[in-house]
């Protein structure tokens, strides 16, 4: 074994006798373990959250969405839905026209109320259509009637009756802000109310009561008066992570000038960057008691070179050169925070571990969340970054005493007493 490991090791901790100095050694070294400890718990606990909310999003938003920049829509949709299915990584591309609309419940206009209306081809949106509680998603024609789906919570507050067999009785009627201007323009002409059979209702899991209702793409271009053009475009690939490629492979081929391209980030950029924004910021409060343990370090390994300043005195005039009497300082630092990260690992690791496998600590009020746990996910770059920067401040701290001790003359140190 290398002597200056030896020589490190033993000033750090003797078997013989417990001193001043191997306390305070060992509240620095757990300084570092409750720290890195406390960084992957909450690192993990913030990245759960995150994506937590991601998917919650993502469950509405489209991976990829290209939209108009021009203000009418896109037309010719099919030929850029072909364009985007052959895109690598691209599952599904489907059309869609939104728009608010005023939803007019039967025999009762005070109920009426602002919506956002989302016309989807039906055949697609089988394939990821929201969980249903009560009826079916049918919003195609059936006995020349056009279907409607909403919230659960809009069908409860216009009290229509839910679905029976796949099927309501209810109709509900909608009004475009189109359709009122038209109205406006036309002497003693009433607003052309078109008609929908509600044909279930639906619950979606999401951060914001988007009051959201869907009906037939062709039935919502009639209703805005948009025939042949469509709002956007909604993308979902085979990989989240993907994004970004497919929205730069799709910025090659469309004109800027005409398309935007969004990835998932992009709808909800705000939201996102306020949640990394909080995770990074609580990481900043957390290190700090890395940075205060690394402090005591400097103090504890100062205090070793003043009482071990004879027995550094002592190496040089051996012939140990100043540089290897600075590393034997720097590998004290060094053992410290190998063995508090060390630590820190395994018990950080360990609590997220348990939590993500056993839910362990439930949320307060968890019946008003959709979670009843605090949800963990560890980031491996997480875990890297945070033992890299623990280390290196550990390994840091050891630099001042390690130079104190190089620049011990021989002479001196010798002479004086123990």
């Amino acid at each position: 074994m290398d002597y200056r490991f030896q020589i490190a090791r033993r000033y750090l901790a003797s078997r013989r006798e417990v001193s001043l100095i191997s306390i305070i050694t060992g509240i620095s070294m757990t300084g570092v373990t409750l720290g890195v400890a406390a960084l992957i718990v909450v690192l993990s606990v913030m990245n759960g959250f995150y994506d937590f909310v991601r998917d919650l999003l993502v469950s509405v938003d489209p991976h990829v969405r290209i939209v108009g920049t021009e203000g009418e829509g896109i037309a010719q949709a099919d030929s850029l839905v072909r364009m985007a299915r052959s895109i690598d990584h691209v599952e599904g591309a489907t059309p869609y026209v939104t728009g608010k609309a005023l939803l007019l419940p039967p025999g009762n206009s005070e109920r009426s109320q602002v919506v956002e209306v989302r016309g989807i081809d039906p055949a697609a949106m089988q394939a990821q259509s929201p969980a249903m509680a009560a009826g079916t998603f049918n919003v195609g024609r059936s006995a020349g009637q056009p279907g409607i789906v909403m919230d659960v919570s809009i069908g409860r507050r216009l009290g229509i009756p839910p679905a029976q067999n796949g099927t309501s009785d209810g109709t509900v009627g909608l009004l475009s802000a189109p359709a009122i201007e038209n109205t406006l323009t036309q002497v003693f002409a009433s607003p052309p109310i078109q008609r929908f059979q509600v044909r279930g209702f639906f619950t979606m899991r999401a951060a914001t009561d988007r009051r959201q209702v869907f009906v037939g793409l062709s039935e919502a271009q009639r209703l805005f008066q948009t025939e042949g053009r469509v709002t956007g475009i909604d993308l979902r690939l085979d990989n989240l992570k993907r994004a970004s490629g497919a929205k730069a492979a799709l910025q090659q081929r469309l004109s800027s000038d005409r398309y935007a391209v969004d990835t998932w980030y992009d709808l909800q950029k705000s939201l996102y960057d306020v949640m990394r924004l909080e995770k990074w910021g609580a990481s900043l409060i957390l290190g700090l008691i890395v940075i205060v343990a690394a402090f005591n370090i400097i103090g504890s390994l100062t205090m070793v070179v003043i009482e071990k300043r004879q027995d550094v005195g002592v190496l040089q005039a051996m012939g140990v050169s100043k540089k290897n009497i600075r590393r034997i300082f720097l590998l004290e630092g060094a053992l410290i925070g190998a063995v508090g990260t060390g630590l820190g690992l395994v018990l950080g690791l360990g609590l997220a571990g348990l939590q993500q496998r056993y839910d362990l600590v439930p949320m307060a009020q968890g019946e008003s969340f959709l979670i009843n746990a605090y949800p963990v996910s560890i980031q491996p770059l997480d875990v890297v970054l945070v033992s890299v920067v623990a280390f290196g401040l550990c390994v840091g701290a050891a630099l001042y005493p390690a130079v104190r001790a190089s620049s011990i003359e021989p002479a001196r140190a010798v002479q004086m007493d123990r």
